[in-house]
């Protein structure tokens, strides 16, 4: 059987050097939650938020097989836990995704000026209690808060920005999940509006957001287009690292 790990500092060693901020929001029981089959002397874990589970420690097949429900994207420690991730799950879908440096000294003036070039019609506001339940009636825009559970949890740890046109949101930048020191950033920006600076207007205003009150705006890429925006931002690239989308089908035997 697996357990929820309400002690987490027991298991803070399995995740020692892996700098990701999913993984600090589990251990610091800001969100997302660690999961062990030994909550005395754990040696394998899982630390899960969102749709993100981190698999740390020697490798363990009830961990990955009894993993919450639906779709999940699990990123292995290392190549052990990789083939086992494969076995248990065969058609999991293989990604590379694209680790960013977190430690980003910001050009501040020229983020303010992306803010700046937002172009005519659009609005930029905060993600308030209204536009938390305007980001709740698209699927896109609904990931922007979804990963707290709640609005008033994101209402309490999260933050975001979005651009508005004629009402509706059209782009964002939002906190997927948030630690104590920062938040982990998600952008989208629908289809037909892109490729008019709006991404980088909305994440450098969350960026600055989030410098004005002392947190760090983490950056994840999913592909080399969210790398290149982040480079845009001032971000370094750091490394690439495999991650696994797995389904609710797996391997028992």
């Amino acid at each position: 059987m697996i357990y929820e790990l309400n002690d987490t500092a027991k298991a803070a060693s399995l995740f020692e050097g892996w700098e990701e901020t999913l993984i600090y929001s589990c251990l610091q029981k800001v969100m997302g939650k660690i999961y062990v089959t030994d909550t005395d002397h754990p040696g394998s874990a899982m630390a899960f938020v969102g749709c993100f589970a981190f698999l740390a420690g020697k490798p363990d097949k009830e961990l990955i097989i009894r993993k919450p429900e639906g779709f999940v994207i699990m990123i292995p420690q290392n190549d052990l836990w990789a083939a086992l991730i494969e076995e248990c799950f065969p058609d999991s879908i293989k990604r590379t995704r694209y680790a960013i440096r977190k430690d980003t000294k910001f050009d501040t003036a020229y983020l303010k000026s992306l803010v700046d070039r937002i172009p005519s019609g659009y609005e930029l506001k905060k993600i308030d209690s209204g536009i938390c339940d305007l980001c709740l009636e698209d699927p896109v825009t609904a990931d922007f808060i979804s990963a707290f559970g709640t609005k008033e949890d994101y209402l309490k740890k999260g933050r975001g920005i979005v651009i508005l046109k004629d009402g509706k949101i059209v782009s964002g930048a939002s906190s997927y999940t948030a630690y104590k020191e920062g938040i982990e950033i998600e952008v989208d920006t629908c289809e037909s509006e892109r490729c008019k600076g709006l991404a980088s207007a909305a994440s450098a205003a969350l960026i600055l957001d989030c410098l004005d009150n002392g947190l760090y705006p983490s950056w994840d890429a999913h592909n080399m287009i969210s790398v290149h925006l982040a480079e845009k931002l001032g971000y370094e690239f750091s490394h690439e690292y495999t991650a696994y989308e797995v389904s609710s089908t797996l391997r028992t035997h």
